[in-house]
């Protein structure tokens, strides 16, 4: 990210100014959801704390924040929650441990689902037919395929093959716009989409205090495995140890986010019959 800020200032810029508000609202209505759910479920801790607010402020965590800029995936300020006032103990737990990461998988249906709708419209319909120097539409709507990179990295090109060539060329972003405003609004729901799937898998890792580590513990361990607040804090200092001395998590979640978002790509453009 460094490197890039200096060598290319001006597409860096534009780049954080999709990804802000992608981050923000992810993060947000992540801590939101937990909150809610704890309030649905008797606890009105969060509620009365203020923490079911639209205000981001409200649920920034500093290194998590920066991890979602960063690197796509990250975590907010946990929503305080007081587990002895929940009607159902070990069953509203799970519910609000999975409400943040269910509203974060919703969201990346919800942008995934919007960014299909607006390919059709953004870009010129002889793109995507044969005999012209074309391409497909998971290029454009795959975390995986080359001109979504573009994109969203507000690149001024994209590539596109002959028919019969496997080889790609480079030709003018604007000269394939039907709509023109709509990129600005594609460009957002991919970082959208992004964050918020980065940002529910990487909570599922079964580590405390992710949200995968309640789930596994109600689920598996039928609540037996009661952790300090001191726990939580050491066991999350050994995450950002483990993620910075070894390429195995972010290997595994980026491998992770493709795959799911891959097969979800798919499977939508075979509902509209776009494939």
């Amino acid at each position: 990210m460094l490197e890039w800020m200096r060598s290319d200032p001006v597409a860096f810029f534009t780049f954080m100014l999709y990804r802000a508000p992608a981050v923000l609202i992810a993060l947000t209505l992540h801590e939101i959801s937990h909150g809610y759910t704890a309030w649905r479920c008797g606890d009105s801790t969060a509620r009365d704390l203020g923490r079911l607010s639209l205000n981001p402020l409200k649920h920034l965590s500093l290194i998590g924040t920066l991890l979602m800029f960063t690197a796509g995936m990250g975590w907010a300020r946990p929503v305080p929650v007081n587990p002895a006032n929940y009607r159902n103990g070990r069953r509203d737990d799970f519910f609000v441990s999975i409400a943040g990461v269910t509203m974060n998988f919703f969201l990346f249906l919800l942008a995934t689902v919007l960014t299909l709708l607006i390919n059709e419209r953004l870009w010129i319909p002889q793109l995507f037919q044969s005999g012209y120097p074309l391409t497909v539409r998971k290029d454009f709507l795959s975390f995986s395929g080359i001109n979504f990179m573009q994109i969203l990295y507000c690149d001024s090109h994209i590539m596109t093959q002959a028919a019969g060539n496997g080889y790609y060329n480079a030709i003018s972003l604007a000269d394939c716009l039907q709509t023109p405003w709509l990129l600005h609004l594609q460009r957002f729901l991919y970082q959208f989409s992004l964050c918020n799937l980065g940002m529910c898998l990487f909570n599922l890792l079964p580590f405390p205090p992710l949200d995968g580590f309640h789930v596994v513990n109600d689920i598996l361990l039928r609540g037996r495995l009661r952790l300090s607040a001191q726990a939580f804090r050491i066991s999350m200092l050994a995450l950002l140890v483990l993620m910075n001395a070894t390429s195995f998590f972010s290997n595994f979640l980026s491998s992770a986010i493709c795959a799911v978002q891959g097969c979800t790509v798919q499977t939508l453009l075979r509902l509209f019959h776009l494939s």
